[in-house]
């Protein structure tokens, strides 16, 4: 279930994006990254997610700023390596302190804005990745709260055995819900 739970909710995003005219890429891995087998496992990856992404983009917006102060124009300079390990300590001492499990998130937006971002767009991009990131991992939390995992597993399993003894005696599936409707149990 939790995998019809996942592509539930990145098949969202993207109906959402569609009348947005806009990339639903970082939203629908927002929502696939923040799905768990239940609401609480959600919360804990979305918010992986979704902290490590803001930490990482607002982090590499600041350091990618100073970059540009030495090369306004851009371009791969050397200047890029002392950035990113400075940049790579932030992260793991902010991660400390707002949310542990962030960052590999960040890391990624970190890196991809100091070495793969054009210098006209940085802001722009991290500010949409952040954005993006949020509403699939909203979109995530909202699957999982209407499709709950213990409920819906259990509510599979009570409808396998349902269906398994039907198919072994028909009669027996009668029976079992008169008793269970007069209060008797065996």
């Amino acid at each position: 279930m939790r995998n019809i739970k996942t592509a539930l909710a990145a098949a969202l995003c993207a109906l959402i994006y569609y009348f947005l005219d806009r990339s639903p890429a970082f939203a629908c891995i927002g929502a696939i990254f923040g799905m768990g087998s239940d609401l609480e496992n959600s919360k804990l990856h979305g918010g992986n997610r979704l902290f490590g992404t803001a930490i990482g983009g607002l982090l590499g917006m600041a350091l990618f700023r100073v970059y540009l102060l030495f090369y306004p124009q851009g371009g791969h300079t050397l200047l890029l390596v002392p950035l990113v390990f400075v940049g790579t300590v932030a992260l793991i001492l902010l991660c400390q302190i707002f949310w542990v499990g962030g960052v590999q998130p960040g890391g990624v937006v970190l890196c991809i804005i100091l070495f793969n971002t054009p210098v006209e767009s940085y802001v722009t991009y991290a500010l949409n990745r952040i954005f993006d990131t949020g509403i699939g991992v909203i979109m995530a939390l909202v699957v999982n709260s209407v499709f709950p995992g213990g409920f819906t597993f259990q509510f599979m399993e009570r409808f396998y055995r349902l269906f398994r003894k039907t198919a072994e005696d028909p009669a027996n599936i009668t029976e079992k819900t008169e008793e269970d409707s007069n209060g008797i149990s065996h």
